[in-house]
């Protein structure tokens, strides 16, 4: 199994909104805001390469929407998804599997792309299934107000509707027998999965929004964005724990530094380790 670190670029959001009820003179001193209070944020995804199997978990935010939609959150970086790929020797068509953490945009969002200048939509990797589960599926479909924003049905419904659509079954990773196992996570938003690798003889597991960056780690660290925070601080305890204890690596999709970090026990709860890049394990 080979991996490969697929940036698709940056994006900003406000940093009181990634933080939750952590002040800003706290949270700054490892995400520093700009004049906006707005911080920057990766959109990391990862490539493992198998076999005959090119796995791809999660996408990016795409380039569908407006000029207005995307003022909001001042893309910036070099890196794309497609460039990305052609650096680590692929073609969109190449990816068997597309696996989507969950279905808010900047997660999703680079999947689904327009055909022509007429507003017909296709799927990016024309050759791949797009893994979900019923219950995100559901949830994303049929949103709640709080979460309506960030899902988007053009983002989303041409899956389904062009065939390449599978839901995987609740804890289980049927269909990608590359994850070790996928962890479900209901406290950012309804059935978000985390796949879990055994890779060079570590436990690898991708954040996604569990844990956006290094500054989440401590437990009260709760994004304002998660629909029920003191679920995920429940969630964030149990993971943290035992990522400590077993000396998981911690791939991270949105911090901007940081591509991974291991964790440990201390007086004070858990905490950072040390930081690495993907290559060096």
């Amino acid at each position: 199994m080979k991996l490969h670190v697929i940036d698709t670029g940056f994006f900003k959001l406000d940093g009181g909104a990634m933080f939750g009820v952590v002040p800003k003179t706290i949270w700054q001193r490892t995400n520093p805001a700009d004049e906006n209070n707005l911080c920057a944020w990766a959109m990391r995804c990862l490539l493992i390469e198998d076999g005959d199997r090119l796995i791809l978990i999660d996408n990016g935010i795409g380039d569908k929407q407006d000029a207005r939609f995307f003022s909001h959150y001042y893309l910036h970086g070099e890196a794309s998804l497609k460039s990305s790929l052609k650096k680590a020797g692929f073609a969109p068509e190449d990816v068997t599997d597309m696996f989507l953490t969950h279905l808010h945009f900047d997660h999703c969002g680079g999947g689904v792309q327009y055909k022509n200048t007429e507003g017909a939509l296709e799927l990016v990797f024309p050759n791949a299934t797009y893994w979900s589960n019923a219950d995100h599926w559901k949830w994303a479909t049929e949103p709640n107000q709080r979460e309506k924003a960030s899902f988007l049905k053009e983002n989303i419904l041409p899956m389904q509707e062009s065939g390449h659509l599978k839901f995987l079954e609740p804890n289980q990773a049927s269909g990608i027998s590359q994850f070790d196992e996928v962890l479900y996570m209901n406290g950012h938003t309804d059935k978000m999965m985390l796949p879990v690798l055994n890779y060079k003889g570590h436990k690898l597991v991708y954040m996604a929004d569990l844990l956006p960056s290094i500054g989440h780690i401590p437990l009260p660290y709760v994004m304002g964005y998660d629909t029920r925070p003191l679920l995920t601080l429940d969630e964030k305890a149990a993971f943290m724990n035992k990522a400590a204890d077993e000396n998981y690596i911690l791939f991270f999709e949105h911090d901007a530094v940081n591509e991974c970090c291991t964790v440990q026990h201390t007086e004070k709860g858990v905490r950072l380790k040390e930081t690495f890049s993907l290559s060096e394990l």
